[in-house]
């Protein structure tokens, strides 16, 4: 009878790290270059980036179909696929987006993989790690005090209409309590009344600025694009006019440098910047990929939930902003998914239901036909779970042989590198196959509510695109800013191709109602909000936290 498998924790804890010297080598570059944080872990100076050697390497995205509230497991598949591709002789990296605070204490857990496919040390990366998270909420709020004092201190130079700033604070923590708040209580010292409120740190702009600048200098100009809210004669006022952007890109200085870690196997892995995908761009920072690409053959990055939505951002605007060109996707997949979009109950996932996964199929058929679109070579990786039935596996696999697909059963998890080996030789089967172009789905210059619509129709299926008041206000004020030529960030709901989480499976046809328009200048992005999307989760009624022990010796229990 096989043995079960170790919490995530108990697996982390057990494994004897290499040397940071031994991954450094690995990569190619001397460990005198790297700047340590503790044994384990290390900074990356940016001058280590050799864009002569980028083109040479294969770029290979992770994504999955519409998730699960539980997640399919897309991390755990891109490390896994890392460390299969080093079983099969390829030199591979991982790059990986940090985890954040707030889900490693409600209900998600933390993000650096599961079972045999993690990379470690696990607890300091779901934790405090180098402090990245810390800098960027600094920079954040350094910002919004810079604002209060301005409208306290009456300053003339901007004129800043207080009822117009649109800038919030931020906290790595789900808080549903500060989600609205009034700021400036006290009396006269206090500052000066107005609504406020705070945004989760994956949320900040600052993120989306790490995530997406190309230097130190490109990180100033942007932290001055930040757009702040109006003057009372109705001009904009940017973070630039309050001379904030020096103050942000000093705290900022440490973080900019990408983080280096090793996986279970002892594999490098490169960690930097953690925004979501349902509400920002949901991949890891451009400036980490392209060290990826500079030292290793293979480089595998996943974009955060389904490919609708982290896919779809990772070419529509990380990659057309930063000059990338994908070879292949993997397109994580499970069962127990399948069989939740053809309608099983959540409770039930685990009991074998052919009739409800052939009736879950078309999820996957929609995000295969969205890759295809995008002009990108797809695998399927099926993330193999206990209860799958043999039947279940083969309807699957049969179903994608049919759509002409690769798709391998991926049993990293349970297994390391050697349950991924098969994953990894379609993947560079794959990969050989690509021209190493893609296709947007939009051009930059269409106007802004053809972007929107692109994407709605093209890759959400819609029917039709309605804008709500605010929304078409915001687009008025985005016409008068002359912002109109940048990329969409949309932000929707995770569980459905719809901006209703109810609909699963394949919706097609339905109404996409855009509620507002944010204006993420800096960042080089706008963000149409669609549905109740909130950017300050809140804790579960037993949140993950609960659970979590410290024994006197230091030995933690819980964390996931």
């Amino acid at each position: 009878m096989p043995q079960p498998v170790p919490s995530d924790l108990e697996i982390a804890l057990q494994a004897t790290p290499k040397p940071m010297s031994e991954i450094a080598d690995a990569l190619g570059f001397s460990p005198d270059h790297l700047e340590f944080y503790g044994r384990n872990k290390a900074k990356i100076p940016l001058h280590l980036l050799r864009p002569e050697r980028m083109a040479q390497s294969k770029l290979i995205l992770v994504s999955a179909i519409t998730p699960t509230p539980a997640g399919e497991g897309k991390t755990t598949t891109s490390i896994g696929l890392t460390e299969g591709l080093n079983k099969i002789g390829k030199r591979a990296c991982v790059v990986l987006r940090e985890p954040s605070l707030g889900p490693v204490f409600g209900v998600k857990g933390g993000a650096a993989g599961g079972g045999y496919s993690q990379v470690i040390p696990m607890v300091d990366i779901n934790l405090h790690f180098t402090g990245d998270f810390s800098a960027i909420e600094k920079a954040n709020n350094l910002l919004a005090a810079l604002i209060d004092n301005h409208i306290y201190q009456r300053a003339s130079a901007p004129d800043l209409d207080p009822g117009t700033v649109v800038w919030k604070r931020v906290m790595d923590m789900n808080d549903r309590s500060l989600r609205n708040i009034v700021t400036g209580l006290g009396g006269k010292t206090g500052g000066v009344p107005r609504e406020a409120g705070f945004n989760i740190t994956a949320a900040s702009e600052i993120m989306a600025i790490l995530c997406m600048c190309s230097g130190v200098a490109d990180l100033q100009t942007r932290l001055g694009n930040i757009y702040i809210g109006d003057t009372y004669d109705k001009q904009p006022v940017y973070a630039r006019d309050l001379k904030a952007e020096s103050a942000m890109a000093i705290l900022l200085q440490e973080a900019i440098k990408p983080n280096l870690v090793q996986t279970l196997e002892g594999n490098p892995a490169i960690l930097h910047g953690g925004p979501f995908a349902n509400i920002a761009q949901g991949t890891n920072s451009i400036l980490a990929t392209k060290m990826g690409l500079s030292w290793s053959d293979y480089v595998v990055t996943e974009a955060g939930f389904g490919a609708d939505l982290g896919g779809e951002k990772f070419f529509d605007i990380k990659c057309r902003t930063a000059g990338l060109a994908p070879h292949a996707a993997v397109l994580t997949t499970t069962i127990r998914a399948l069989k939740y979009h053809g309608g099983k109950a959540l409770a039930a996932l685990r009991e074998p239901d052919l009739e409800a996964l052939a009736a879950g199929l078309p999820n996957l058929e929609k995000h295969l036909e969205n890759l295809q679109q995008f002009g990108v070579p797809a695998v399927v990786s099926l993330n193999r779970f206990a209860s799958d039935s043999p039947e279940e596996l083969a309807l699957v696999q049969e179903r994608c042989r049919q759509l002409g697909v690769a798709a391998e059963i991926g049993e990293g998890w349970e297994k390391g590198g050697v349950g991924m080996v098969r994953l990894a030789e379609a993947v560079v089967r794959a990969a050989a196959s690509s021209s190493g172009t893609f296709k947007p789905v939009y051009a930059l210059e269409d106007a802004v509510t053809g972007k929107i619509e692109a994407i709605a129709r093209t890759i959400y299926g819609a029917g039709l695109v309605t804008y709500a008041a605010k929304a078409k206000s915001d687009l008025k004020r985005i016409q008068r800013l002359g912002l109109e030529q940048l990329p969409i960030c949309m932000a929707k709901t995770q569980y459905s191709f719809s901006d209703d989480p109810k609909k699963l499976g394949r919706p097609e046809g339905f109404e996409l109602t855009v509620r507002e328009i944010e204006i993420a200048a800096g960042a080089g992005f706008l963000v149409p909000i669609t549905g109740e999307i909130m950017r300050m989760p809140g804790l579960p009624k037993v949140p993950a936290a609960s659970g979590m022990t410290l024994d006197a010796e230091g030995v933690m229990t819980g964390l996931s």
